[in-house]
């Protein structure tokens, strides 16, 4: 009896592992999507379109689209590839794809898709500028505008054929939330002039340099970037670095904290009873090592105390703190209400209900300087805020050393790396049939500027190789770019300027065909890296692209581009493409930021003046000019050159003729 149910035990185990490998093997053998090709997805218009996947070797595979049948067999590795013909704007579709099992896909727009790519400006989500674009995130209800978001990752072994999860989603005031900001403002201009959905494919990632997003092809053209590729194909190196940087910077945040006095009295610093009226004050916005702490790196911790009105108490408020250099933690009455923990995002903590009340109530900032001058940055807003109205927080606090350190230890960011990110992001982009490509970036080549212009353009021919794309949207796709915004503390005197270089390199570029360029030089904030003013960068974009992707002859696109420096006598006339209805100088001011150079290449300030639809520019001190500048500095502010269509003109350096 015993061995009949060690029988029967055997036999049925035989039979269940049976059924579990043979659903194996057919799940194995299962069709599979890329996670583009999924419910929401918005396809090119007017072109034929790919999909593909993957499944059995050999396994036929048909494709059910607008009434018809499409058919096509995997090959030997499984992968599969069809090309559907080209729709006219519309939806919402459905598709359906049948192998030995099949999967639906829903909600599918036909329209216009763009992949959207560069560093932290592009991918800078809507909820960074929320308080300036309130209005325009309650409106965004619109189901023809999508995104689909990529998060960061680089491979240096080869190209990635899928993405890491993620979806299609349409723009409603919650989702828009995560959107690009500049994406979504160049879509909603093209939605609203030609009432065609629009497809936003958010590839990008901050910090990034333009090498990181080139090909192992393309990047033979630049001998250093290739020799740091190939290092980096060795994984087990990567993380070797990676352990030893995550362990050392562990340590380092260990005796930061254990060293803090802050956290080892009788009371913390954190207590509202604690005693700081010994501590000494300084000027917030402002650095501690110019209120004569110490140079070096560590903790210091702010404090203040306020008074509340009684119709504040036990109300929910907000609290903005500017932006801090480099971390922060906050402390409200003695509670925790958030920590930051690098410089650049904005403050902004919400306070409870039951948080303040009314008199005294205290406020504690611990903030953290890991490599630099530490403190908080000028010009941003530094504000207690209730039912709507604002308490100004600027003034002098007391503030005491918790902790000294030397530096942090630094990061290797394997992202921004040559190769790694074409590789992780949009090599697996590219059976995705598209209308052009936004670019946003150059902050991160900013050191290295003389490189740029071969960059970029290898980076568009790049692009254009892999996509392949020919009939209606051509293998030249629309390229559209953001030349650098205006940053940094303003000079009083012609310098020299990376950021000018780079731009030089951005304006150089735009004799690779089928390009175009959105000028911002007035739409950036000195102290920001991150300026808020996002409408004006998507709407430039657009209008660039209703040129070069929509064929439109009657917009004016651009800003003058300066294009000759012709000496007549002591001066040099200056003519220019793309003046629109005429030459500008705006808020009628004399136009400013000219400087004239002779054979000495010393720069000066300038005269300048619009006749007719060239400018002209002298100087007393330079009877002999022979090269010109407008708008060359890190912050051109005031450089006023537009066209009556209130477009800036680009930065420029001309050789006089």
């Amino acid at each position: 009896m015993l061995r009949a149910k060690n029988c029967n035990t055997l036999y049925f185990r035989f039979f269940f592992l049976s059924i579990f490998f043979g659903m194996y093997q057919t799940g194995s053998s299962q069709i599979r999507l890329p996670r583009l090709v999924s419910d929401g997805m918005v396809l090119q218009r007017d072109t034929p379109v790919n999909v593909w996947g993957w499944a059995e070797a050999s396994e036929k595979v048909q494709v059910l689209w607008q009434g018809k049948t499409y058919r096509t067999e995997a090959d030997s590795q499984g992968e599969w590839k069809l090309q559907l013909p080209a729709q006219p704007a519309g939806g919402p579709y459905q598709m359906s794809f049948i192998a030995s099992n099949q999967l639906i896909i829903k909600n599918i727009l036909v329209g216009d898709v763009w992949v959207c790519s560069g560093q932290s400006n592009m991918a800078l989500p809507m909820e960074r500028v929320k308080e300036r674009y309130g209005e325009e995130i309650a409106a965004a209800i619109n189901p023809n505008i999508r995104h689909f978001f990529l998060p960061t990752r680089y491979n240096f072994q080869g190209p990635m054929q899928d993405l890491p999860p993620g979806r299609w989603e349409s723009a409603n005031p919650q989702s828009v939330m995560q959107f690009s900001a500049v994406a979504y403002f160049f879509a909603k201009h093209l939605y609203e002039k030609y009432q065609i959905p629009i497809g936003l494919i958010n590839a990008s990632v901050g910090g990034s340099p333009a090498e990181a997003w080139l090909s192992q092809e393309s990047l033979k053209a630049f001998p250093e970037h290739v020799a740091t590729a190939e290092i980096l194909k060795d994984s087990l190196y990567i993380k070797r670095i990676q352990q030893r940087e995550q362990s050392d910077i562990r340590a380092w945040y260990a005796r930061l904290y254990k060293q803090d006095k802050g956290w080892q009295g009788e009371k913390s610093w954190t207590d509202p009873n604690f005693d700081a009226s010994d501590w000494p004050v300084m000027q917030v916005p402002g650095f501690w090592e110019d209120a004569g702490v110490a140079p070096g790196n560590g903790v210091v911790w702010f404090r203040r105390e306020i008074d509340i009105p009684k119709q504040w108490a036990k109300k929910p408020a907000k609290l903005f703190l500017g932006r801090i250099v480099d971390a922060d933690s906050v402390f409200v009455n003695g509670r925790f209400i958030g920590s930051i923990s690098y410089q650049y995002p904005p403050r902004r903590y919400q306070i409870p209900a039951d948080l303040l009340k009314a008199g005294k109530n205290t406020l504690v900032i611990r903030v953290i300087s890991t490599n630099g001058k530490g403190g908080f940055i000028p010009d941003k807003p530094y504000e207690l805020v209730v039912d709507s109205k604002p308490m100004d927080l600027k003034g002098m606090w007391r503030y005491q050393v918790g902790a000294t350190a030397p530096p942090l230890p630094g990061t290797t960011f394997f992202q921004y790396k040559p190769l790694g990110l074409f590789n992780g992001m949009i090599a697996p982009l590219v059976n995705y049939t598209i209308k052009g490509a936004l670019w946003y970036q150059g902050e991160s080549n900013a050191d290295s500027p003389a490189e740029y212009s071969k960059l970029l353009s290898a980076l568009i021919g790049d692009w254009r190789k892999h996509w392949q794309q020919t009939g209606a949207v051509s293998g030249v796709f629309p390229f559209i770019y953001v030349q650098l915004a205006n940053y940094l503390p303003v000079q009083e005197k012609p310098s020299e300027s990376n950021w000018a270089e780079l731009r030089q390199a951005q304006l150089q570029s735009l004799s690779v065909p089928n390009t175009a360029m959105a000028v911002i030089i007035d739409a950036g904030e000195w102290n920001d890296i991150h300026p808020l003013n996002k409408q004006t960068v998507g709407t430039r974009l657009a209008l660039a692209a209703e040129k070069v992707a929509y064929g439109d002859t009657e917009v004016v696109y651009s800003g003058p581009i300066a294009k000759t420096a012709t000496k007549d006598g002591n001066r040099l006339v200056i003519t220019f493409s793309h003046i629109g209805s005429g030459l500008l100088a705006k808020d009628g001011r004399p136009l400013k930021h000219f400087a004239l150079a002779g054979p000495d290449k010393k720069y000066v300030w300038a005269n300048a003046r619009i006749e007719g639809n060239q400018v002209v520019v002298w100087s007393e001190k330079v009877p002999h000019p022979v090269s010109v500048r407008y708008a060359w500095a890190d912050n051109p502010a005031g450089a006023n050159l537009y066209n009556y269509e209130g477009l800036p003109a680009s930065p420029f350096f001309l050789q006089a003729r």
